[in-house]
């Protein structure tokens, strides 16, 4: 039998996925007092490798791949524990979903999730989750918050990481709450062909898709039982100068980038990533006969040089960043000017880059 949910983000109910859930199965009560397995105060996380690539076949499950924090939520009889990936208790740090572990009723569990805070399309925004908690390095609380719970290592005297992921999830899906949109909810597994779910998530602005073998118990660390494919932009941007280096390759230590706004530039950072030694020095010499004291983008640093806006580069990169800057971006190559490279135009990016 097959129950609706709702979908993990808002942005996915418009797609025509059947969202899969399994029946129920009851909890006896009693279960609790029976000294089964030790709860462990902490089980080091099973984590997602990079593939390039979605798996196929009825083996493996898939999700949304969220951008936010990764968090075990330990419910034990007098307490909530939150811990972030290493380790830290950060409790204090999320109330809304602490309060919302408690109000499950449950006497003993251990929920594996990532902590998010969507923008109003329903995506994960990482700058939005960074800034509710004060930024890098911050102290604040977070009341924005919301946790996807994707396992469950933990339930009422029994260790779960020994059993398969199938079994979780099927225990998993009867403790969240039908329908619920909280600051504790379930992330669905999605029936969508792998590669289908992966257009449509890079289509959407998703930051990837997780995909996790069914049969396989939780296993600490990066072993292949769950991966992650990230979409991956790619556009055109003029480079503006570059960062000198006395220890990189050719002495060049990233590229300047600007994408164009009407008529103007804008910055949107630098690219240090994507180019080998020889590649670097020829960029080197050709920007340095491009020179101008009169940058076309206005950037502070040390060790600038400036070059007229004439080479376009390819560049890949994972989104923006709230400050307009890309991240994580590679270089990937000059464009040729018999391509008509168009350079991006930044009223076509994110609100967050504009």
């Amino acid at each position: 039998m097959i129950r609706p949910r709702l979908p993990s983000a808002a942005l996915l109910r418009d797609a025509n996925s059947t969202i899969q859930s399994r029946p129920i199965r009851r909890r006896d009560p009693d279960q609790p007092s029976l000294p089964f397995d030790p709860m462990p105060s902490r089980v080091e996380p099973c984590l997602a490798l990079l593939k390039p690539t979605v798996p196929q076949g009825p083996d493996w499950l898939y999700e949304v791949k969220w951008d936010g924090y990764r968090l075990a939520i330990h419910i034990e009889p007098k307490s909530i524990r939150i811990l972030t990936r290493g380790g830290h208790d950060w409790t204090h740090r999320f109330p809304a979903i602490a309060a919302a572990a408690r109000d499950l009723g449950l006497t003993t569990a251990i929920l594996d999730g990532e902590a998010v805070v969507l923008d109003e399309q329903g995506r994960s925004d990482f700058g939005a989750l960074q800034h509710s908690l004060g930024g890098r390095g911050g102290k604040r609380i977070s009341t924005e918050s919301i946790l996807y719970a994707f396992d469950l290592l933990y339930l009422d005297g029994h260790d779960l990481t020994r059993t398969e992921l199938s079994l979780r999830r099927h225990l998993l899906e009867g403790l969240i709450p039908e329908n619920a949109d909280g600051a504790l909810r379930l992330s669905e597994e999605l029936q969508f062909d792998g590669e289908a779910l992966l257009d449509y998530a890079c289509h959407h602005g998703l930051e990837g898709v997780i995909a996790k073998h069914r049969d396989r118990p939780y296993r600490s660390g990066r072993l292949g039982d769950w991966l992650k494919i990230k979409c991956v932009q790619s556009e055109s941007f003029m480079i503006v100068g570059y960062e000198q280096s006395a220890t990189t390759r050719g002495g060049l230590g990233s590229l300047l980038l600007a994408g164009r706004k009407a008529h103007d530039w804008i910055y949107v950072g630098s690219v240090g990533t994507g180019f080998n030694r020889k590649e670097a020095e020829e960029l080197r010499r050709t920007l340095d006969r491009l020179k101008t004291n009169k940058p076309v983008v206005p950037v502070k640093g040390k060790r600038l040089v400036f070059a007229q806006p004439t080479l376009i580069a390819e560049i890949e990169f994972r989104g923006w960043t709230n400050e307009g800057n890309l991240r994580h971006p590679s270089y990937k190559g000059l464009r040729e000017v018999q391509d008509n490279a168009a350079v991006f135009n930044m009223t076509n990016a994110p609100s967050t880059a504009k």
